[in-house]
């Protein structure tokens, strides 16, 4: 089962040339993610976490992948409302 998560980690953080989000991912500013994933939260929680240094903030959290439960945001990078309508 796909589920959809909100990523944020600190945008400061020395972040790699490109991170494996085991799943589909759309950027929405710098170190803010939706993720689309087969991985438990912990399971990609953990991932993400090892790639990032040891010190960078991290937060994932579950997301409704319903219609009625998509997020509602504005002034963000492009393509992030028809992103969650392909996936």
């Amino acid at each position: 089962m796909t589920d959809l998560y909100l990523l944020w980690f600190d945008p400061e953080a020395d972040e790699p040339e490109s991170l494996d989000f085991h799943g589909d991912a759309h950027v929405l500013a710098d170190g803010f993610w939706m993720v689309r994933s087969d991985l438990t939260r912990s399971k990609l929680y953990h991932r993400i976490k090892w790639q990032l240094p040891d010190d960078a903030a991290l937060l994932l959290a579950p997301l409704d992948d319903s219609r009625d439960g998509w997020p509602k945001f504005k002034g963000l990078a492009e393509g992030a409302l028809k992103w969650l309508r392909e996936g």
